[in-house]
């Protein structure tokens, strides 16, 4: 039998956490234009997180999918449970989680403060565990269900002034391993993605100098761009991955290998 290589997600049902901006506005119009269903999360008590994810709806759907904004704060579980049965009430089902949603907070461990860690710690972890566990009973029910996490670079190879950033980032490492183990006997395949240094709005207001530094250590001597982690992560949700399971997959132009 010959094989179509396309990704192969249109109609397919998609949740994305922090689709609104940055990695996840890539992934989210990325899955748009493969005609996909995305569901696309935002904070509920920020105006410009809704209006964010209303834009990113709104393109989504010129591209040929279907976009739907929801309100999801990823430090309330009772919104990740209603969030998720809004999305399966309207697509008819979910097909694909791309837990994205995080914060940054940089200091020298030495400085940090503890509320601080644990903002770090109900996002990027706890936040994502519960986005998993409510999407599990209804991901079983797909026909090629796959989860993908957004961890880090940092997060395997580590980096100083991001202990406790780097420390969630491994955690979510394990977390993929962990809940593909778990979750293979239902068919439901949960992989990760570790971006390098990406280029956004946080990267925007670095000068020449750091851009310099930083690339110093990148083999391919450059920054990689959102849809650099879109396309990965479309493959490790399409049927293309359908043998992959459990891995960690690196865009990073070198920086760890």
């Amino acid at each position: 039998m010959v094989e179509t290589y396309t990704f192969n997600l249109k109609n397919k049902s998609i949740l994305i956490t922090g689709g609104g901006r940055g990695i996840g506005k890539g992934i989210a119009l990325a899955l748009g234009s493969c005609g996909a269903k995305v569901g696309v999360t935002y904070t509920g008590s920020s105006e410009s997180s809704k209006r964010n994810a209303e834009a990113v709806c709104a393109e989504i759907e010129t591209l040929g999918g279907r976009g739907l904004p929801i309100a999801m704060d990823v430090g309330s579980e009772e919104q990740i449970e209603a969030g998720i049965k809004t999305l399966v009430a309207e697509f008819g089902g979910l097909d694909g989680v791309v837990n994205n949603a995080g914060i940054v907070i940089d200091q020298l461990a030495m400085r940090f403060k503890a509320e601080d860690f644990d903002k770090l710690m109900d996002v990027n972890l706890k936040g994502a565990f519960l986005v998993a566990k409510h999407a599990l009973r209804p991901l079983t029910k797909s026909d090629s269900p796959a989860m993908v996490f957004i961890s880090s670079v940092v997060g395997q190879m580590g980096n100083a002034g991001q202990v406790p950033y780097a420390s969630t980032k491994a955690a979510l490492i394990g977390m993929t391993k962990s809940l593909a183990k778990e979750m293979a006997p239902r068919k439901l395949r949960v992989n990760c993605v570790a971006p390098g240094f990406i280029a956004t709005e946080m990267t925007d207001s670095l000068t020449a100098e750091q851009k310099d530094k930083i690339l110093s250590g990148v083999p391919l001597a450059d920054l990689g761009r959102p849809e650099d982690i879109a396309a990965a992560t479309l493959f490790l949700l399409s049927p293309l991955s359908r043998y992959i399971t459990g891995q960690v997959l690196g865009v990073n132009g070198g920086l760890y290998m």
